[in-house]
Parts: C-alpha cells; structure tokens; sequence
C-alpha cells in the first residue's frame, strides 16, 4: 500500500540560505534516497485554497510503502538535511497512508 510523505509551510521561510542548504543537500541525496522509491509529486507547485488560509508550500512525496516513508524519514541523508529546515523555516509534515 502506498504511503504519502507531505509537508505544509504555512508562512515564508525565516532563514532562506539555511533552507537552500537543506535543499541542496537533499538534491545530493538522491542516488541514494533512490532505494526507498520515492517519488515527488508536488513540488511548491501553484496553490489554491478550497478552505481555510492557503500554506506557503506545499511538498508531496509518495512511496511504495509506510515502511519505505518511514525509512527514507529516518535514514542518515535525511536526517542530516533535516536540521537545516527545522532552523530555517516552520513546517507541518507527516506520513499518510494511501488506499
């Protein structure tokens, strides 16, 4: 079953370079966040809210399992990236599982 990694910024980053850091070292992260079968499918795109205020960004990622979201979550690439976002910007994130 799928799983879905998703993560809501309400308001603008308050340390941009600090977020670009976290960006980058994500960017590099990729061959080898490659094994958990990730997948973006939203990326900042355009937002329009139907309720509520609209978020700032909004990040989806799917996977092929909760297992594999969870893995990617926590493994040492991400983990490493991780404090750069924490510092630099507020964000909801959470893992959801698909039908």
């Amino acid at each position: 079953m799928s799983a879905y990694a998703i993560f809501i910024r309400d308001v603008p980053p308050h340390d941009p370079e600090g977020l670009a850091t976290y960006q980058q070292m994500n960017r590099e992260s990729v061959p080898a966040f490659l094994q958990f079968g990730i997948a973006p499918l939203a990326v900042y795109g355009k937002i329009e809210a139907l309720e509520g205020t609209t978020p700032d960004g909004v990040i989806i990622l799917k996977f092929p399992s909760l297992a594999d979201a969870q893995a990617w979550y926590n493994s040492p690439e991400y983990q490493a990236a991780l404090p750069h976002r924490i510092n630099a910007s507020e964000y909801r994130a959470f893992i959801v599982e698909g039908l």
